[in-house]
């Protein structure tokens, strides 16, 4: 079995912008402290390289309030990159943005062009890419996917976001090359059937989004019950401060784009 989908030589962050007080939220909590997410973000910066990883950190955008949440703009493989077409209209400047960087680090970039898809509703395991349809991911995107991905000799299936939930991946991560973490509503619907699967603990749904890097399990800080079981089947977890990122629907996999180019 690989390991492929969760050991990676390369991050790409971006700076968040004093504009993300403007960011997008699917609820009110209040205004994102920019100081505070500074803070974190460079905490979790400071994680990836301590792997051994070269991070490319890009300087804040502005014009995009959201664009510190970098996974949404393209999918990383080890033969090539995707460009995504987000979802939200604010944001489809970003993964603009983001092509240069990524063709400097490529030998292969093509982009999503018809239909929609953002990274947040792409979980890839060593077996297949699993696509979420979401507000913000949409059955042409998906199809446009699949078809660009098929020349690496990827296999997408899509799956259903649950309802209310922003991103396929607000309620699942990648622990290895076996196993899932999840929230219960989503394992319900039988899309990790043949993974392994940990459940977040009752009440802490809200820290599903973690990402498995090299040898370290990134998660957002405060969940204390997943923590422990996470623990507890072995995995080297570190805890990273994202209340605000929270308030704009972002954890630990949006901050960064994960990938070991081959040229």
């Amino acid at each position: 079995m690989s390991d492929r989908s969760f050991r990676f030589t390369h991050a790409i962050t971006r700076a968040p912008a004093p504009s993300i007080v403007d960011g997008l939220r699917a609820v009110d909590t209040g205004t994102p402290d920019l100081a505070v997410m500074q803070a974190h973000h460079a905490d979790y910066i400071a994680t990836l390289r301590e792997t051994g990883a070269t991070v490319v950190e890009l300087p804040a955008l502005p014009a995009y309030p959201d664009s510190v949440f970098v996974e949404d703009t393209a999918l990383c493989l080890p033969e090539g990159a995707v460009v995504m077409r987000p979802g939200a209209p604010s944001r489809l400047g970003e993964a603009a943005e983001m092509a240069p960087t990524l063709r400097a680090l490529y030998g292969e970039v093509v982009a999503i062009e018809s239909g929609h898809v953002e990274g947040g509703d792409i979980l890839t395991t060593e077996r297949e890419i699993l696509v979420g349809r979401s507000a913000r991911t949409d059955a042409d995107g998906v199809a446009e996917l699949a078809r660009l991905t098929a020349r690496w000799g990827y296999a997408v299936r899509e799956v259903e976001t649950p309802p209310g939930v922003l991103h396929f991946k607000t309620d699942c991560s990648l622990l290895d090359a076996e196993t899932i973490l999840t929230t219960e509503r989503l394992a319900a619907s039988g899309c990790f059937d043949g993974y392994k699967v940990i459940h977040t603990a009752e009440g802490e749904e809200a820290c599903a989004n973690t990402i498995r890097f090299n040898d370290l399990v990134l998660m957002p800080a405060g969940f204390p019950k997943t923590a422990e079981r996470l623990a507890a089947a072995g995995y080297d977890i570190r805890q990273i401060g994202n209340s605000e990122c929270a308030k704009l629907d972002g954890g630990m996999s949006c901050l960064s784009l994960r990938f070991t180019p081959r040229g």
